[in-house]
Order: C-alpha cells, then sequence, then structure tokens
C-alpha cells in the first residue's frame, strides 16, 4: 500500500491550466453556435499506475479517481496562470502569449534533484516500455549529474519554447514530441533542428521527450482528454503489450448522460485551447450519443479497435483525407461518427496534469522544484477561411 499522503498530493489540484489563446481562433467555426462550457472533469494521473501495479482497485480511467480525489483538499494550482499574465476572463495578456508559461510552483523545501532524479521520476510516471516500436522517447540532450531547480512542460520543442525556456531559466524541458524523431546527419546551428540543440545546450537547459509512453499510461493523454470530457467506465482501445491493463493508445468511456452529437460537439470545442483551426465535426447533429472514444494526437489508424468498441463517437486529430472517407463509408452515415480536432490542443490539456504528477513523484522523495507549463501555442496554423 502507498503512504496515504502521497495519494492526496498525487490528485490534489486543478491541473487544468488556462491554454494559449491566438487571436486569431476567437471564433466558433461555422455551425457550431457558442460554445458551452466544459464540464469540471479535472483530472490528475498522479500515482494511478502505481496503485494498479501494486494490485489495488485500478480506477477504469483517469476520471474517476480524479472524482475520488477532489473533495481531498487542493494544493497548489500547477499550470495556473498567474494573475499578472492574465486577461480580465482568465487567459493570457493577448500580447503576450509567447512570454506567458502556464505557472509555476512555490519552491518547496528540499534538495534539488540531479536530471537523473528527474528522470527516475519519469520512468516510474510513464514508463519508456510503453512507447510504441517507432518511437523516440527519454533524454536528448543534458548532462545526469546536473541538478535541477525548474522544469518546463511544452508539446512541442520549436525555437520559440527551447528560448523561452532559456530565457526563464529553466534546466530541464519536457516535450510530448520528439525533436529527433528521425535520423540527422547534422545539429549544426544552419538546421531548425540544430538550432533548437544548441539554444538549450548553450543555455543549460536538457531536453526529454515523453512521446506515446505519455499516451499510454495511465493518466496520459487520452485519460485526461477522456476526463475532462467527462466519460466514465474508461478503457483502452488498444491494451500496451507491455503495460498494465488500463494502459494503451486511445481510450473508450460512456457519458453520464446521453447528449446529441452537435451538444457534445460543443463540449469538445468549448474544452479544447483556442486555436485557428476549431473542431470539425461528421455526422448527423441531431444523432443521439454516449458511447465516445478518443485519441489524443493523431488517431486515424484505430479506425478497427474504435469500431469494435460501439463507440458512437471518436474524437481524434490529424483526420485526412482518405481515412475519414473511408470511415464514413464504412459506417455507411452511421456510428462512429467523427470529431476532428487540433493535435496540439488535444495534447496540451495533459500537460497540466503531467507537470502535478511529476511534482508530486518529486516531492515525496523530498525534492524541491519549480514546475511550469508553457503557454506558448505552438499549433502551426495561424487562421482558416471558411464559407
Amino acid at each position: 500500500m502507498q503512504d496515504e499522503s502521497r495519494n492526496d498530493a498525487a490528485t490534489s489540484g486543478d491541473p487544468q491550466a488556462t491554454p494559449p489563446e491566438p487571436a486569431s481562433a476567437n471564433a466558433a467555426p461555422a455551425g457550431t453556435g457558442s460554445p458551452e462550457p466544459a464540464p469540471d472533469q479535472s483530472g490528475s494521473p498522479g500515482s494511478a499506475r502505481d496503485e494498479a501495479a501494486q494490485g489495488e482497485a485500478a480506477p477504469d480511467g483517469a476520471a474517476a479517481q480524479a472524482s475520488d480525489s477532489r473533495s481531498e483538499g487542493q494544493s497548489e494550482d500547477v499550470g495556473a496562470v498567474p494573475a499578472a499574465d492574465a486577461t480580465d476572463d482568465g487567459g493570457p495578456a493577448p500580447d503576450d502569449v509567447g512570454d506567458t508559461a502556464g505557472g509555476t510552483v512555490e519552491q518547496r523545501d528540499g534538495s534539488n534533484p540531479t536530471l537523473g532524479d528527474v528522470l527516475v521520476a519519469v520512468e516510474e510516471l510513464w514508463p519508456a516500455s510503453l512507447a510504441e516500436e517507432w518511437d523516440r522517447v527519454g533524454l536528448v540532450a543534458g548532462r545526469l549529474h546536473r541538478p535541477v531547480r525548474r522544469i518546463m512542460f511544452a508539446v512541442d520543442p520549436t525555437l520559440e519554447v527551447a528560448r523561452d525556456a532559456v530565457r526563464r531559466e529553466v534546466d530541464l524541458l519536457i516535450t510530448h514530441h520528439p525533436l529527433l524523431l528521425r535520423g540527422v546527419n547534422s545539429v549544426a546551428d544552419t538546421t531548425a533542428k540544430g538550432e533548437v540543440v544548441h539554444e538549450l545546450i548553450e543555455g543549460g537547459c536538457a531536453l526529454l521527450t515523453v512521446h506515446t509512453n505519455g499516451d499510454s499510461a495511465v493518466g496520459g493523454v487520452s485519460d485526461v482528454l477522456a476526463d475532462i470530457l467527462g466519460l466514465t467506465d474508461v478503457a483502452p482501445l488498444a491494451v500496451a503489450d507491455a503495460g498494465l491493463p488500463e494502459e494503451g493508445i486511445g481510450r473508450v468511456g460512456r457519458l453520464e448522460q446521453a447528449t446529441t452529437l452537435g451538444d457534445f460537439a460543443r463540449r469538445v470545442f468549448s474544452a479544447m485551447p483556442a486555436v485557428a483551426g476549431g473542431v470539425r465535426v461528421a455526422g448527423d447533429a441531431d444523432a443521439v450519443v454516449s458511447r465516445i472514444a478518443v485519441c489524443g494526437g493523431a488517431g486515424d489508424s484505430l479506425f478497427d479497435a474504435v469500431r469494435a468498441s460501439g463507440a458512437d463517437v471518436y474524437v481524434t486529430a490529424d483526420l485526412r483525407h482518405h481515412p475519414a472517407s473511408e470511415a464514413r463509408e464504412t459506417a455507411r452515415g452511421e456510428r462512429p461518427f467523427l470529431i476532428d480536432v487540433s493535435h496540439f490542443a488535444s495534447e496540451w490539456l495533459w500537460l497540466p496534469a503531467a507537470a502535478e504528477a511529476l511534482e508530486n513523484v518529486l516531492l515525496d522523495q523530498d525534492f524541491g522544484v519549480d514546475v511550469m507549463v508553457s503557454g506558448i501555442n505552438t499549433d502551426p496554423w495561424d487562421f482558416v477561411l471558411t464559407p
């Protein structure tokens, strides 16, 4: 059994930081109307993986765990935008989106961990064994003996993110997407990736990737997405070969109350960070839906699993023309209906929960460290034209 204080710390707080809001994406997409507020379903992964591994009753996804823990007190709001950087409506200042971190946790008592210590904590939360075979996760740059005082989470290791991390004196940048997924022959600063490497190394900032291992783990990207959308009885779409039964790519669960596809799409829209592309929907807006499949990031490889799960709706990102068209043809106009969201937006939602989970593990080991979430919008699109 785990120390009870660990469980409280791992599940307290509100992991939903105010996301970046580009000025070009404030209006709802054509046909969706005004977005409805998302349900208050903030989950944090905490120690759910440890509990399941040690034989305790594991929750059916992050939603159940978060629901049990929310009444047990609140800690600092990891990822909350500081008041000085916020607008009246809670969002980052429009002229300072790139400079607004998701927020910092005040320095804790205790010694600073080394980079090696942080890697041990990361492995506990998001084991490298859960990564897909094609993926490249783990440490990209950094010395294991160097102390880590400040950590920043971001979706993408772009040059803007790297420079912001160095400016904020971050010792470790943890990104969801790999910088070096495919082989390179040079990291000279004449290349885009090389410039990022030089910026970080010269600024004394290590780089770590948590990608598909962060997708599959308990409390990972799709668990958080499912939780925010209000799903219960959550299970993986594709169970991980090397993980627990609760681990794998994608999630499927049920809404507590059935709703129409149109209303659910508005819920999805309101839950996402504002991006230029908005949310696209395929299906009858008046159809009643209750069983929902989700996959943060690109998920068009999971259509067979989605159909097998009996989902009414599939929420994912980067749906290309041919896979989406074939899915609709296979369904003959019926279920699963499709909701296509921004890749960046669907994965950004995980960052505050991940930051809180890592802080809890390090705090449990008496390490003091600041943790923040980048407020930089790395969605590649700037504006969209619609009929």
